[in-house]
């Protein structure tokens, strides 16, 4: 398991998921807050990966280079910094336009019914 996440279990848990999952729950919410496209948050979680990699190198011994276990951390990171930026984003166009749009579950809004919007 080691090999394939390039940490223990335990250090995959603590730093990527508690620790840099928190880091990209705040990533994804500043982006959305800010109007920034989604293509930037795919950016950040390589630089967060990046940073995860280093910091479970140099705290628990684990592997720097491991491609798989880079390539998997990042994707958590990546994820969750999306699930975030989607329901964020939902969030704000739904409290910024409520004349316009309203929930269309957790991650999307639509347009209310009447508004005319794409007409």
């Amino acid at each position: 398991m080691d090999g394939v996440l390039g940490a223990s279990p335990g250090v995959f848990i603590f730093m990527t998921v508690i620790l840099f999952g928190g880091c990209a729950i705040l990533t994804g919410q500043a982006l959305a807050e800010g109007w920034k496209p989604i293509r930037e948050v795919y950016g950040y979680s390589i630089l967060l990966g990046l940073g995860d990699r280093f910091l479970v190198f140099a705290l628990f011994g684990g592997e720097l280079l491991s491609i798989y276990g880079f390539v998997l951390h990042t994707a958590v990171i990546g994820a969750i910094a999306v699930i975030t930026y989607r329901a964020a984003k939902a969030r704000r166009m739904v409290s910024q336009y409520p004349w316009l749009y309203e929930r269309a579950g957790p991650f999307g809004w639509r347009e209310r019914p009447g508004t005319g919007v794409a007409e």
